[in-house]
């Protein structure tokens, strides 16, 4: 076995079918992408090179919104990283510490992941609806009628109204992978912190904290690129709107190829998204890498 794993021949035919799977609907679709995005084309017919004109009509001429949509990611993003992630850490924390169905909590939480975000989001299009929507009729129920709104058409409430569904379907899968981590603390550590007198918040902060930072550095990223690409959820929920309030860059991205057949300056738009992605990644990875030193 040993002399396999040494064989770098054997290790490249093994990675070799992975490695074709990837180039060919990632690698490839990116480098296609990029030379869409030097056309002035309709999808359909013959493009014609107009070099970086899209990426100066986006960036600099900005007429799309594209700015504005850009904020609402980065705000989603915020939102992840400092809401859904310290909720999916602490259910995590009480579920790992050995609640009594400790194995059905885990199996529920992880539910709303694996279904299907269309109905996600026709489900929560109900909850929010203003004349029957379930959180309407329960403030109405509970003699709070002042607070009944048009959450998904206030365009100063959408944005959080629709960040309530990502954070609903996306907190388990943080909830699994951090008690996954959590449960590969040595049990003696902890034990012996408590002889000491530690408490669970000491535990927590002194112990479990820094053992699963490269956990963490993970969940940060996954949370951060999430809600840059997030489209399917956003699209059935408000289609950017009201007044593109929930615009974000990748709804702008659809609605400039599909709806307004601008296929060049639409894939400009995506090559910035990939760009977006992989700067925000360095540059978590470089905070972590540099908070590993202290």
């Amino acid at each position: 076995m040993n002399k396999v794993l040494s064989d770098k021949r054997i290790i490249a035919l093994f990675m070799l079918p992975a490695t074709v799977v990837f180039v060919m609907i990632v690698i490839v679709p990116i480098i296609r992408s990029g030379y869409y995005s030097t056309l002035d084309w309709d999808g359909i017919g013959k493009g014609r090179f107009s070099g970086i004109d899209n990426y100066i009509k986006l960036l600099v001429h900005n007429k799309s919104g594209f700015y504005q949509a850009i904020w609402n990611s980065l705000l989603l993003a915020l939102l992840s990283v400092f809401i859904q992630l310290p909720l999916a850490f602490l259910f995590a924390r009480a579920l790992a510490s050995g609640v009594r169905g400790e194995g059905f909590f885990r199996t529920v939480y992880f539910i709303p992941v694996i279904v299907s975000t269309v109905v996600i989001g026709q489900m929560w299009r109900k909850i929010y609806n203003p004349q029957y929507g379930l959180l309407n009729s329960f403030f109405e129920h509970l003699g709070a009628g002042f607070l009944q709104q048009e959450w998904l058409g206030n365009p100063d409430l959408a944005l959080e109204a629709v960040f309530i569904p990502l954070l609903w379907q996306y907190v388990g899968y943080h909830i699994l992978l951090f008690y996954a981590a959590i449960k590969t603390i040595p049990k003696e550590l902890i034990e012996a912190a408590r002889i000491d007198g530690a408490s669970h918040n000491r535990i927590t902060l002194s112990i479990v904290i820094p053992y699963i930072v490269p956990i963490i550095e993970i969940c940060v990223i996954l949370a951060v690129i999430g809600s840059l690409k997030t489209f399917d959820l956003i699209y059935i929920l408000t289609g950017g709107g009201p007044l593109h309030a929930t615009e974000v860059p990748t709804t702008i991205m659809f609605n400039t190829i599909f709806h307004r057949v601008n296929y060049g300056y639409g894939s400009s738009m995506a090559m910035f998204i990939i760009a977006e992605c992989l700067l925000l990644t360095v540059v978590i990875k470089r905070i972590f890498g540099r908070l590993a030193q202290q």
